[in-house]
């Protein structure tokens, strides 16, 4: 029998197989563990893993296990539907779930994006379901990682909490092999639809509604309720290019407040809690933290593609910084899509995109505020990251995440202090074991634990093999980190899949991968993850009951000593209280200037955000008073960067509050625009 005949009549068989395998649950009184499904087709990916998952929460009724902050479940959904080769599910079963995109065949030599970004010569075998001979990979960009098997098998290893941020991409969908239109919010619509849709199909391999282990949230009390049981809980979040269709064009926005609010109440509908404002591409929004090298100057051919500029760059103003766009040149196929005689500008060695947080940017962070939704960091530019800090202080917002190692780190505190979180990028396990460990004093110093993001299905290449004899090579079988289950080597169709000689090629190696950190890094930093999911939840939970402080400064009486003289205009000291950011206090151009409010009567005082118009004090001091004539300082600062400042002290009681400037940063006065103040 040749072997074009020998796999005729494996379809055929394997077809018949399906068709059995999707029958009714089995008669009841069937003795089913709970974690077991009843009714997964007869040809499919194996688990192999064995035991109970951890079910409930440890003795201080806090959530145990792993939280994956970022990933794209249903990301073969978006750019057009032909980036991301499988589906993470299919009714018709594995064979339809699990093959190539049809440009793919008959050998790869036509898969543009793949031979691009991926780690394949230019031609691969396109074949997946059953011998899956060259993906997914590590290094293979543009093939299903999420698998629904595979994610189980992530949630047997002990991962409780996943988020699966909906993305898309307008350009690259405009400049590859789709098969439906380029919109990116149609997108964001249907990866939704799609998630949900994929709930319902476990379901019904557990049994019935409500009973699979992949279970969409929308709050943190049903993601605790999920994790109690022992279940996975899914999380929608939102990472793409032009959120609302804000798009720039040659830096004109293309989108209004009126867009940025129905957005978000539509996103807040779907179920989503977390959103990115910008992704890859400047936008009306924010600035982006660029890539670098051959993939930097690839994005940056996008940028001039989509935007009609290309990034331009400046030397920061403080230590944190952006990633250099660099003069790699981008493979060829990218750089033909370039107008004639446009080429990418040469570095002009700064390491900061000059654009920050737009003010629609800084209606969308106000809006995000208003809807109790959590915002990520990263992406944002230093600017646009800076400034978005200020806005969260300022209100002392905890909703900010950093879910995939694209934030400066140096942020990383003022992310905690805010009741924040972070997550990792998955990188090899020596590499975070060992930010792990740098990072771990100011998670103890906040209490808090450790996530990964994966960023499966996300275009961005994962730890490949060390070896069988590395000092960090995995034992199989092993027992996961919760000591619920034993998992042996993945297998699926042919294919068996091995840390350490096939690296993190898909969802299903997670579990693997942290064992693999256990022995790069100890129990210490296996158990910072464990603590992650916990963490998570904390700073969605504090997001959800936050509310907006009263400001107590808000049409004070205010005085100052003294005021600039304009014939057009009054810089008076209540222009600082008025709510209008348009007006401003000023002062004469000279040191120990003092804006002085009086709240009316002794009121509890924790914390003064001042917005400062460009004329700002380097060094300043926070003063209060009962009386308005013996003051003490609860503040005070001699480094200030101007913008917006929030001071925090420890809570007090006085009447009046007093800003007193001390060191000017200009040769101006001391100009606010907006002075608040809380009571935490």
């Amino acid at each position: 029998m040749t072997l074009l005949r020998r796999r005729g009549l494996f379809a055929a068989v394997l077809t018949l197989l399906l068709a059995l395998g999707m029958a009714s649950p089995p008669a009841a009184g069937a003795d089913t563990p709970w974690w077991e499904p009843t009714a997964r087709p007869a040809a499919d990916s194996q688990l192999n893993v064995t035991g109970e998952p951890f079910k409930g929460t440890d003795a201080q009724g806090k959530v145990r296990g792993f939280v994956d902050a970022h990933n794209h479940v249903m990301s073969n959904e978006g750019f057009g539907g032909r980036i991301i080769c499988g589906k993470p599910f299919s009714e018709a079963g594995v064979t339809d779930a699990l093959k190539d995109c049809p440009e793919h065949y008959p050998d790869g030599a036509l898969a543009l994006f793949e031979n691009v970004t991926g780690g394949a010569d230019g031609h691969h075998d396109p074949v997946g379901w059953p011998t899956f001979k060259d993906w997914p990979a590590h290094d293979s960009l543009s093939h299903q990682q999420n698998y629904y098997a595979w994610l189980e098998r992530a949630w047997r290893g002990g991962q409780r909490v996943l988020v699966n941020d909906l993305v898309s991409n307008g350009l690259l969908c405009s400049i590859y092999a789709r098969d439906r239109g380029c919109d990116e919010m149609d997108s964001i619509r249907l990866q939704a639809r799609k998630t949900y849709e994929m709930q319902a199909y476990v379901d019904k391999l557990y049994g019935g509604p409500g009973k699979g282990f992949f279970r969409i949230v929308t709050d943190s009390a049903q993601a605790r309720q999920v994790a109690a049981q022992g279940k996975l809980a899914v999380v929608l979040g939102v990472e793409t290019s032009e959120p609302f269709g804000c798009k720039q064009i040659l830096d004109v926005a293309q989108c209004g407040k009126d867009d940025i609010d129905r957005g978000l109440d539509e996103l807040k509908k779907l179920g989503v809690s977390s959103m990115f404002l910008c992704h890859k591409f400047d936008n009306a929004l924010c600035g982006v933290r660029m890539d670098n090298g051959t993939i930097g100057t690839a994005v940056n051919i996008g940028q001039f593609l989509s935007t009609g500029t290309f990034w331009r760059t400046e030397q920061c103003a403080g230590p944190q910084q952006d990633n250099p766009s660099g003069n790699v040149p981008a493979p060829a196929e990218v750089t033909k899509l370039l107008p004639a005689g446009v080429k990418v500008p040469a570095d002009n060695g700064g390491k900061c995109n000059v654009r920050g947080l737009t003010g629609l940017g800084e209606y969308a962070v106000k809006g995000l505020m208003k809807r109790n939704m959590m915002l990520e960091l990263d992406h944002m530019s230093v600017k646009a990251a800076s400034r978005t800090l200020d806005l969260l202080e300022s209100a002392a917002y905890p909703g900010v995440l950093s879910s995939h190692s694209w934030m400066d780190d140096s942020w990383l505190e003022r992310l905690y202090r805010l009741g924040g979180f972070k997550a990792s990028y998955m990188s090899g396990a020596d590499g975070f074991a060992k930010e792990s460990a740098g990072t771990r004093p100011l998670r103890q110093k906040y209490g808090v634990g450790l996530g990964y993001g994966t960023d499966m299905n996300g275009v961005g290449g994962w730890p490949g093999p060390v070896g069988p004899d590395a000092p960090n090579a995995v034992t199989y079988p092993y027992r996961s980190a919760d000591g619920g289950s034993v998992l042996d080597r993945q297998r699926t169709g042919e294919r068996v899949w091995d840390i350490n000689t096939d690296g993190a090629a898909h969802a299903g190696t997670v579990p693997d991968w942290i064992e693999q950190i256990r022995l790069s890094g100890g129990q210490d930093t296996v158990q910072d993850l464990m603590n992650g999911a916990e963490s998570y939840l904390t700073t969605w939970g504090a997001t959800e009951r936050h509310q907006a402080g009263a400001n107590l400064a808000s049409g004070a009486p205010a005085s100052a000593s003294s005021t600039e003289w304009n014939p057009f205009t009054s810089y008076a000291a209540g222009r600082a209280v008025d709510g209008d950011n348009g007006t401003r206090w000023a002062s004469d151009w000279s040191d120990d200037q003092w804006l002085n409010i009086d709240l009316g009567a002794a009121r509890t005082v924790g914390r003064v955000s001042l917005d400062w118009e460009s004329a700002s004090a380097r060094g300043y001091r926070i003063e209060v008073s009962d009386d308005g004539t013996a003051w003490r300082t609860v503040w005070s600062t001699d480094n200030a960067d101007g913008a917006l400042d929030t001071a925090v002290f420890t809570p007090v009681q006085a009447r009046y509050v007093r800003v007193h400037g001390t060191a000017r940063a200009t040769k101006y006065g001391y100009s606010l625009r907006e002075a608040a103040v809380y009571a935490r």
